[in-house]
């Protein structure tokens, strides 16, 4: 896993965040799908947050999505 993001059961309920932080990966991923930059999340979301630490978001979304199996059922 991406040093950027951690999960932690006892931080935001197990849910993958960005190390050090509560903020959980998915909502950094749906300001970005609302066509928010990098800087305007930095700006007037989350300070806090570096430009990697949003790079590292869309990293693991892409890990994860790499790593899972899909079964599509044949219609019969």
């Amino acid at each position: 896993m991406n040093e950027h993001i951690e999960v932690n059961p006892n931080v935001h309920f197990g849910k993958p965040c960005v190390a050090g932080t509560r903020i959980a990966v998915i909502d950094v991923l749906e300001l970005l799908y609302e066509g928010i930059s990098f800087d305007d999340i930095r700006q007037d979301y989350y300070p806090d947050l570096t430009v990697d630490d949003i790079r590292a978001c869309i990293r693991y979304a892409i890990e994860v999505l790499g790593a899972e199996e899909i079964h599509i059922a044949s219609a019969s």
